[in-house]
């Protein structure tokens, strides 16, 4: 049954590239604009780039790895600045350690340039990649299920150690690179779990920093490859609204609730790709457009009812 799901899938793909070849451009506006504003908002919700979740979706349609890597890179600097600018405002970041995880992220990037260049040489790139996500996202998705038990709501943040930060922002540039992604989604629950930082900064200040980490990407991938402008646009669009719109509710949730939320988010990706390495990409990819439906309704209802912190569990 996967099996014939998948091959469906296939031929919609080839059908949908043939269409956009010959010019049917408003096809991507059914999808393109509502992926890019649900990505958008739970980017600006969770602090995260995005791009681990845009991704696998190009790769599904028929894009070329480094399309979909380059194009996500893009979009992951688009939802990095806008949701970012909700969190300056807000004053919900912590400026030394944003300046700390950009700079050392900006050198993991250029740091695991040689692993990647011999990955792909090998022939080896796809299988440690998938795998490197779903250690992390393992790993990532039960820790933040014990950090949902504890109360960071009034940890101090004035005694970070500068040594923290830098380490966080070099596994992240490091982790960016390598994926293709902004790098937020490992250093959201680290500045959490190690750094203690409440979550509410550590969204703000990972997503500040990433628009940095994500930029030298994106300059390094754009000089050799080719996106359909087109399609990127209209991502960079839904991106920037989204992102400001995800940035916006995360006042209405507690933060016991958003590591909860954001502990889900990593354990129906990891799902996700390990049905992927198992050659089922559809089901796993109809799980993780599951969750982010629920998560654009919860998002959506704290919007329309104004109700202050209705998900506040103690």
């Amino acid at each position: 049954m996967l099996l014939k799901v998948d091959r469906v899938t296939q031929l919609l793909s080839t059908v949908l590239q043939a269409l956009l070849k010959k010019g049917f451009y408003y096809l991507l506006l059914l999808w393109a604009l509502p992926t890019g504003l649900a990505i958008g908002a739970i980017s600006g919700f969770f602090g995260v780039g995005g791009g681990f979740l845009l991704t696998p979706i190009l790769l599904l349609l028929g894009y070329s790895p480094s399309t979909a890597i380059t194009i996500s890179l893009l979009y992951s600097m688009s939802t990095s600045i806008s949701g970012a600018l909700t969190y300056i405002q807000s004053k919900k970041i912590i400026l030394k350690t944003t300046l700390l995880l950009s700079i050392s992220g900006m050198i993991g990037t250029q740091l695991a340039k040689p692993l990647v260049l011999y990955l792909t040489k090998k022939g080896l790139d796809d299988t440690v990649i998938s795998l490197l996500y779903i250690l992390l996202l393992g790993y990532f998705s039960i820790s933040m299920q014990f950090e949902a038990k504890k109360n960071a709501e009034n940890r101090n943040t004035t005694t970070i150690s500068p040594l923290g930060p830098i380490l966080i922002g070099l596994l992240g540039g490091f982790v960016s690179s390598i994926l293709g992604v902004g790098g937020g989604f490992v250093m959201v629950p680290l500045l959490i779990s190690v750094l203690g930082i409440p979550a509410r900064l550590a969204v703000g200040t990972s997503l500040t920093s990433i628009f940095f980490i994500v930029s030298t990407g994106f300059i390094s991938y754009i000089q050799t490859v080719s996106i359909p402008i087109t399609l990127a646009t209209i991502l960079v669009i839904g991106a920037l609204v989204g992102a400001r719109f995800g940035a916006s509710v995360t006042a209405s949730f507690s933060e016991k609730m958003m590591k909860k939320l954001l502990g889900i988010l990593y354990l129906f990706t990891m799902i996700s790709i390990v049905l992927k390495l198992l050659h089922h990409t559809i089901p796993g990819l109809l799980i993780l457009i599951g969750y982010i439906v629920t998560l654009m309704g919860l998002f959506l209802y704290q919007y329309w009812t104004k109700k202050k912190r209705l998900f506040f569990f103690e």
